[in-house]
């Protein structure tokens, strides 16, 4: 069975609004073995909600939709599905003195647009919703000699989720062929995404059985997405994880990640596993490396801390950087980098300590040092390395790259 999830909303058209119910849908279908193959957006326009159910109705055998089930003029979907199958509404008086007697205890009267939430298309199957006001409704109906089924869902996620789950999941068990849906994420570190993909391909195209997509990342980061379908959950998942242990092998120590971690999180792993610590002094990045360290819950147990050193005043009194060290080489040197690990390294008496300097534009730059040039030093009290390293891309992309190769590198060092 394959899917189509359509939102509604002309909220959803602007830059303000986006949708992310359909993130969780299409988890919960890959779930139960249904695939989603179209993903539509809508706004409140009878004309064109209509269009986009035909055009859903013709092409999948599930329909969800998302939203426009409140009480308002512009709440349309009931409207439109009906419509499009040339069904009528039939109102739930149950539903709406039930409404009203909850509107009652809360001490208000109860409008009386919002009766329409109680609208039902002939034939459908009205969902309870006990987080709002608004019911879904389930209905199977024969489309052009073909059986369709199509769900009604509220738009605000906290209905959405808890009704979907306790209303559809089962439901749709019933009805969907006993097939089974295995995915895995693989992250890549420090590969371009042509690259990865040139060398993922030499493997994956051998197995035709699972359906590989190359994404990129966050910069500094490419992610491999494997996909099976099998008769049983054991099936897939065999399929997909013969894959992902192949793919691992022609990456080795580039693929971080096997199961979709983040890079800071797989750097929290090695770091308490080594019972290691790690503090950083950060230039260029301004406090994005120790930022993305620290979204991890219970980071305080391996990271220490760190300073952002903007000013060359402050590399020296807070990170121990010799003033003659920058006139010297510059604050952008790979002697500064080196510097600022060993001296925030000391200053936290930590067991690694990683500096960060560089250009992130986009003004600053010049000939010998240009904007993206960027040096990081990792110490651990006995060794540094430092690497050079040019970025290319607005300040946000070359501090976001600054920071995956700084995380990389403290990855690699404990491994």
């Amino acid at each position: 069975m394959n899917a189509e999830i359509i939102a509604i909303g002309s909220e959803l058209l602007t830059p303000y609004r986006q949708d992310t119910n359909s993130l969780f849908l299409t988890d919960k279908l890959n779930q139960i073995g249904i695939e989603v193959r179209f993903k539509t957006v809508v706004g409140d326009r009878m004309p064109d909600l209509v269009a986009a159910t035909a055009t859903a109705l013709s092409r999948v055998d599930l329909v969800l939709f998302m939203g426009g089930l409140g009480p308002t003029e512009d709440d349309l979907t009931r409207e439109a599905v009906a419509k499009t199958l040339g069904r009528q509404l039939n109102r739930d008086s149950e539903f709406v003195e039930w409404l009203r007697a909850r509107f009652a205890e809360r001490g208000w009267q109860m409008p009386e647009n919002n009766a329409r939430q109680g609208d039902i298309i002939d034939g459908a199957e009205m969902l309870p919703n006990k987080r709002g006001s608004a019911p879904g409704q389930f209905l199977q109906v024969d489309y052009r000699g073909k059986m369709k089924v199509i769900i009604l869902l509220p738009g605000p996620p906290v209905e959405l989720t808890s009704l979907f789950e306790e209303q559809c999941v089962e439901r749709l068990r019933r009805i969907v062929p006993g097939l089974y849906i295995a995915t895995r994420e693989l992250k890549i570190a420090m590969i371009g995404e042509s690259m990865a993909d040139k060398r993922a391909a030499s493997v994956y195209k051998k197995r035709t059985d699972v359906e590989t997509t190359i994404l990129a990342g966050t910069p500094g980061e490419v992610q491999i997405h494997l996909r099976a379908r099998g008769d049983s959950a054991e099936a897939a998942q065999q399929r997909v994880d013969s894959l992902a242990s192949a793919l691992e092998d022609e990456f080795q120590d580039a693929m971080f990640s096997a199961q979709g971690e983040s890079l800071e999180q797989i750097v929290g792993y090695y770091l308490e596993m080594r019972g290691a610590t790690l503090a950083v002094a950060e230039s260029c990045t301004g406090g994005m490396l120790a930022e993305r360290i620290t979204t991890i819950p219970g980071s305080s147990r391996y990271f220490l801390g760190g300073a952002v050193v903007y000013h060359n005043g402050l590399k020296a009194e807070l990170a121990d950087v010799p003033p003659l060290l920058i006139d010297e080489h510059g604050a952008v040197s790979g002697e500064v980098a080196t510097a600022l690990a060993e001296g925030i390294r000391r200053r936290c008496k930590s067991t690694l300590g990683v500096g960060v300097t560089g250009i992130a534009g986009p003004g600053g730059g010049s000939e010998e040092k240009p904007v993206g040039l960027v040096f990081i030093a990792l110490a651990d009290g006995n060794r540094t390395d430092v690497v050079e390293r040019k970025f290319f891309g607005d300040r946000q992309r070359i501090r976001q790259w600054a920071s995956q190769q700084a995380l990389d590198m403290v990855r690699r060092k404990l491994m």
